[in-house]
C-alpha cells in the first residue's frame, strides 16, 4: 500500500475507483519520447477541464486497451531517479507554476513511478509541446491529451472553468481543523485500504489528502472535508442532510412516517440506504413449467442506492441551497429530489434510456472522488445506465427524471414493481377492513385493479370481493380479462380464486367444470391448491390429476403428501366403474409409499398420527398381515390418544381381517 497516495494502489492500477480516462500508463521511461508526453498530460490533469480532480501517470506499467498489464516491467532505480529529476525540472516550464506529487511504489517486486497531478487551484496552465515549441493549453478528452486551442471552444471553456474555484474545494469562513473528526478521516483511509493510514502526523494526513487549504498562514478545512468528515455538516450547510417522508396509501398528504438522516455525507447515505432497504422487499415468483422461481424486489436496491448517491453527489450545498435532499415514499413510487437541477449542458433527453450524456463539468469533484473511493458512487457517466438496467432486470417500469426550466431542482422517480403495488393495495385494504372501513377497502382494490389489470394478486382479490357481493358474473368477467391481459404463468392462480368463489357461492357444478378441463399452465403450488379445491367439491379423480401436475412441489410439504395419499386411497376404494383409468393395487402402493415418506419427515404430531391412521387403512386394502395394520393404528393412537376414531377403526379393521 502506498504511504503517499490517499487511495489504494491496487484500486488505482485496476481503475476501480478512478476513471480510466484519469489514468495514463507508460511502460518505460525515455526523456526524449515519454518525457514530453508525460509533461503534456500533467498539464492537462492540472487544468482538469471536466472537474474530475486531475489524474495519474503511472510509469513502468504497460497497458492494453487502457488496462494495466501486470506484473509490470517496472523501472530500475537509476531510471526512477532520472525520471523524477526530469519531471521536476521540466514542470518548472508549466505556466503558472505547478508541481505534481511523485511517489515510487513497489508492485510484484518491481519499482514503478506514480505521478499524481491533482486539479490546480491556479488553472489554466500551459506548457510547450516539446523542448522547442511554444506554450499550449492541454486538456483531457477521454483518454487523450489534446491542445485546447486546436479543439474549437475548449480553450474558452477551460478559461471559464478556471475563473472560479469549485465550491467543494473552497473553505468556509470561521472553520478550523478542529471541526474535522480525525476518527472519520482515518476510518475513510481504513475503508479504502490506503497506506496513508500509517502516517501518525494528522496535519500531514490532511495535507496529503488535500482536504485542507492554507489561508493567512494557517490550514483550514475545505468544504468537501466538512461535508464528509465533520460530525454535523448541516451546521454550516443547511441542505447537508436527507429527509425521508413515507405517505400513507392512496391518501394525499397523509404522512405515515418522517425520518431525517444527518452527520457526514457517507453516514447519511449508509443510514438512509439501510432504512430504504425496508421498502426493497424481496419476492419470489413461480415460472411456468419450471422448478425455478424468478425473483424480484419492490425496488431494486442497486437502483435505489445509485439514485440516492447521485442526489447527494451532484446537488449543491452552498448557502443558497438550504433545502435537504428529499426522499418521498409513496405506495407506487419513490421520488428523490435534490437542489439545484443539473449543470448547464445537460438536458432532458440525456436522461432517457440509452442516451449518452455529454462530458459536462462535475459540480462536486472532490465529493465524487471520495464516494467513488468507497464504492458508493459509480464512474463518470455510468450511474444512469446502471439505474435503467437494474429496473429492467427487476421487471419494473422505467425510471424517469425531471427538472424545471430554471434548474432549481432535480427529481428522480423509481416506480414500484407492479406486483408490489398490487400487494400494497391488498395489504392496505386488509387494514381498512380491520378498521371497519369496508367500502373504502373495496374502493382501494377496485382502483388498483383498474390501473393494473395484469396483476394476478389484484385479479384474485377482485374475484373474492365480487363473490362476497354475489356478483359471480362480474367475478368471471375479471378472470376473463386477466386471461387476455395477464401473464400465462399466473392464470391458474386467478382461476383458483374463481373456483373458490364459485364453491363459496354454491356454484359447485361450475367450479367442477373449471377443475376438470385441461389447464396447460397448471403446475406447482397452483396445482396443489386446485387439488384441494377438487377434494372440497367431492371429485377425487380431478384432485388426483391436479396433484400429479404439481410435480416436485408435492414433496416439499408433508401435509400435501398426506392429502395426496388420502386421495389415492379414496380412488382405490371406489367401484371399478368410477376409476377405470387407475389400478387399485397401483394406487394403494403409491399411497403407502407417500405415507412412509410422511412419517419419516419432520412434521406435527397430528400430521404423523393421521399418516399412520391412513397407513392402517391402506394396509387393510392391500391385504397385509393383521399385525402390520395393528402396528400402524397403534402408532396413530400413541400420537393422538384422544382421537376416538383411531381406536374404533382399529377394532373394526382387526375384526374384518381376523
Amino acid at each position: 500500500m502506498s504511504k503517499t497516495l490517499p487511495i489504494n494502489l491496487d484500486d488505482l492500477l485496476s481503475c476501480r475507483v478512478v476513471e480510466q480516462e484519469r489514468v495514463e500508463f507508460k511502460g518505460a521511461w525515455n526523456p526524449t519520447t515519454t518525457g514530453p508526453e508525460v509533461l503534456r498530460t500533467i498539464c492537462a490533469f492540472a487544468n482538469d477541464l471536466h472537474n474530475l480532480n486531475g489524474g495519474y501517470v503511472v510509469i513502468g506499467v504497460e497497458e492494453r486497451a487502457g488496462h494495466a498489464i501486470l506484473p509490470p516491467p517496472g523501472l530500475t532505480v537509476t531510471q526512477v531517479d532520472a525520471a523524477q529529476q526530469w519531471i521536476r525540472s521540466q514542470c518548472k516550464r508549466i505556466d503558472p507554476s505547478y508541481q505534481p506529487i511523485l511517489t515510487t511504489e513497489a508492485v510484484a517486486d518491481r519499482i514503478i513511478l506514480v505521478v499524481w497531478a491533482p486539479a490546480s487551484d491556479t488553472r489554466p496552465h500551459s506548457v510547450p509541446s516539446d523542448t522547442k515549441g511554444s506554450s499550449r493549453y492541454w486538456v483531457r478528452l477521454g483518454s487523450e491529451t489534446v491542445d485546447a486551442e486546436q479543439r474549437g471552444g475548449l480553450l474558452g471553456e477551460l478559461v471559464q472553468q478556471a475563473a472560479r474555484m469549485l465550491w467543494d474545494d473552497r473553505h468556509t469562513h470561521g472553520t478550523t481543523l478542529e471541526d474535522l473528526s480525525e476518527f472519520k478521516v482515518r476510518e475513510h483511509l481504513r475503508d479504502i485500504q490506503s497506506g496513508l493510514l500509517d502516517e501518525s502526523n494528522t496535519g500531514e494526513v490532511y495535507r496529503r489528502m488535500r482536504i485542507t487549504t492554507q489561508v493567512n498562514d494557517h490550514e483550514v478545512p475545505r468544504n468537501a472535508a466538512l461535508l464528509l468528515f465533520s460530525r454535523n455538516p448541516s451546521h454550516w450547510f443547511r441542505g447537508a442532510k436527507i429527509e425521508v417522508v413515507q405517505f400513507a396509501a392512496d391518501r394525499v398528504g397523509d404522512v405515515q412516517e418522517e425520518r431525517t438522516f444527518g452527520g457526514g455525507l457517507v453516514d447519511q447515505l449508509r443510514d438512509c440506504l439501510n432504512y430504504l432497504e425496508n421498502f426493497s422487499a424481496f419476492h419470489l415468483q413461480k415460472q411456468r413449467n419450471q422448478s425455478q422461481v424468478r425473483s424480484w424486489s419492490s425496488y431494486p436496491l442497486s437502483a435505489l442506492r445509485e439514485t440516492l448517491v447521485n442526489a447527494v453527489y451532484h446537488r449543491g450545498y452552498d448557502v443558497d441551497q438550504p433545502e435537504p435532499t428529499k426522499v418521498y415514499v409513496y405506495p407506487s413510487r419513490i421520488d428523490v429530489i435534490s437542489y439545484p437541477g443539473p449543470v448547464p449542458g445537460i438536458d432532458h433527453s440525456h436522461f432517457e434510456s440509452g442516451a449518452k450524456a455529454p462530458a459536462a463539468p462535475a459540480r462536486n469533484r472532490r465529493i465524487g472522488e471520495f464516494l467513488k473511493e468507497l464504492g458508493l458512487a459509480e464512474g463518470r457517466l455510468s450511474g444512469l445506465p446502471k439505474i435503467f438496467q437494474a429496473m429492467e432486470e427487476n421487471g419494473s417500469p422505467k425510471p424517469f427524471f425531471d427538472f424545471d426550466e430554471q434548474r432549481t431542482y432535480f427529481q428522480a422517480t423509481l416506480p414500484a414493481h407492479p406486483e408490489y403495488i398490487a400487494l400494497s393495495a391488498v395489504r392496505d385494504a386488509g387494514h381498512l377492513r380491520a378498521l371497519g372501513e369496508h367500502k373504502e377497502a373495496s374502493r382501494r382494490i377496485q382502483s388498483a385493479w383498474e390501473t393494473n389489470q395484469t396483476s394476478p394478486v389484484l385479479a384474485a382479490e377482485m374475484v373474492r370481493l365480487l363473490a362476497e357481493r354475489r356478483e359471480i358474473g362480474r367475478a368471471e368477467s375479471v378472470f376473463n380479462t386477466f386471461v387476455v391481459q395477464g401473464s400465462q404463468d399466473a392464470i391458474s392462480q386467478v382461476e383458483n380464486a374463481l373456483i373458490r368463489a364459485l364453491l363459496d357461492s354454491g356454484y359447485t357444478e361450475r367450479a367442477l367444470e373449471l377443475l376438470r378441463r385441461d389447464r396447460p399452465a397448471l403446475f406447482g403450488q397452483d396445482a396443489i391448491d386446485s387439488a384441494v379445491l377438487a377434494l372440497r367439491a367431492g371429485d377425487a379423480l380431478a384432485a388426483h390429476r391436479c396433484f400429479e401436475r404439481a410435480g416436485d412441489a408435492i414433496f416439499a410439504d408433508p401435509h400435501v403428501m398426506l392429502e395426496f395419499a388420502q386421495t389415492k386411497l379414496r380412488l382405490a376404494q371406489m367401484k371399478d366403474g368410477e376409476q377405470q383409468q387407475l389400478s387399485n393395487t397401483h394406487l394403494l402402493n403409491e399411497a403407502r409409499s407417500l405415507l412412509n415418506r410422511v412419517t419419516q419427515l419432520d412434521s406435527s404430531r397430528t400430521c404423523h398420527a393421521w399418516a399412520w391412521r391412513e397407513m392402517g387403512r391402506t394396509l387393510e386394502c392391500l391385504g397385509a398381515p393383521v399385525k402390520d395394520a395393528r402396528a400402524a393404528y397403534s402408532k396413530a393412537i400413541e400420537l393422538l390418544p384422544d382421537e376416538p376414531r383411531f381406536i374404533r377403526e382399529m377394532e373394526e379393521t382387526l375384526d374384518r381381517l381376523q
